[in-house]
């Protein structure tokens, strides 16, 4: 496949006035792919048509007027528009959280930390694949290991462009072309490399449907990719939380949840751990906003130390 960078393009702004409050981030992501420069968020994306891939290069800044101007400089306007689209998803910059926020600013578990910063987004990605990628490598290690793995990753297999000097994940269609053996050089896990081969054939063929906005379609692929050893509830709900905007998924195995549920069914014991359906159970209450009080009851997290009523 060929990319074509975004040599002599043309620059599309758009001006996004947040219907929530809203916070840009100010820190680089530790897997190289968005370094904050003068606080200023840059992120190179690629739009597929047929053989070939467009580079994007995409910048983010928020105004001081609390507004988020997004710029998208490639080839075509048409490329620059479906960027910022996804820019726009990833950052949540459009999400209206006011009914999360009424419902639950008193609730005894997060209401405290709903309350105190009202701009908490899970962290999202602009490509389903790259969030369901990066999830199969942060199964089980530390995130800072997970995050060196990735630069390598990108280092190798990734996609860069000469202009800007910024990089982008390898797309499902290199993964899926890659050896096994040449990923756990990387220092991923044999099990893992397997997997995320696997599941790349599986997008690359367009058996696994990822980047569809309808849920039906998004939830036929997450069956399709448990379908394969070492993808699992916990990476299909990451991709399903960070990499599709599903609200409504809680990453119920993850570690800092089980603790944390752990703790408050214990009355306070700091060694309990839950059970992942019990960590279900425990979320059920929240319905839709599920994963985004997961957000919330991580950052109360020191402050929960005893039961709470449902």
């Amino acid at each position: 496949m060929r990319t074509v960078p975004p040599t002599g393009a043309l620059e599309l702004r758009v001006e996004v006035r947040p219907p929530w409050p809203y916070r840009l981030t100010r820190r680089s992501g530790m897997d190289g792919l968005s370094p904050v420069r003068r606080g200023v968020l840059h992120r190179l994306l690629h739009e597929r048509v047929e053989d070939q891939e467009h580079a994007v290069h995409v910048r983010v800044a928020q105004l001081s007027s609390g507004s988020v101007l997004i710029g998208a400089r490639s080839v075509d306007r048409e490329f620059s528009e479906r960027a910022i689209v996804r820019m726009r998803r990833a950052l949540g910059v459009d999400l209206d959280l006011k009914a999360f926020h009424d419902e639950f600013r008193e609730d005894p578990l997060i209401g405290a930390a709903v309350r105190a910063n009202p701009t908490v987004r899970p962290a999202g990605r602009p490509d389903p694949f790259e969030a369901l990628a990066w999830a199969v490598t942060e199964q089980l290690i530390e995130y800072e290991r997970a995050a060196a793995i990735q630069r390598r990753m990108v280092a190798v297999l990734g996609r860069r462009d000469e202009v800007s000097g910024l990089r982008n994940s390898p797309s499902a269609a290199v993964f899926a072309g890659t050896a096994p053996a040449r990923l756990e050089a990387f220092d991923l896990a044999t099990s893992r490399a397997l997997a995320l081969v696997k599941a790349a054939r599986e997008v690359a063929a367009g058996r696994a449907v990822l980047d569809s906005l309808d849920p039906e379609v998004q939830e036929a692929g997450w069956r399709r990719l448990q379908t394969i050893s070492g993808i699992g509830p916990w990476t299909v709900e990451i991709l399903a939380l960070t990499g599709q905007g599903r609200l409504d998924q809680i990453p119920a195995g993850d570690l800092s949840l089980i603790k944390l549920v752990g703790r408050v069914l214990s009355g306070g014991d700091p060694w309990a751990r839950a059970e992942e359906q019990q960590v279900r159970e425990f979320f059920a209450r929240f319905g839709r906003w599920q994963g985004l009080a997961a957000s919330y009851a991580m950052r109360a997290g020191g402050m929960i130390k005893s039961p709470i009523a449902a």
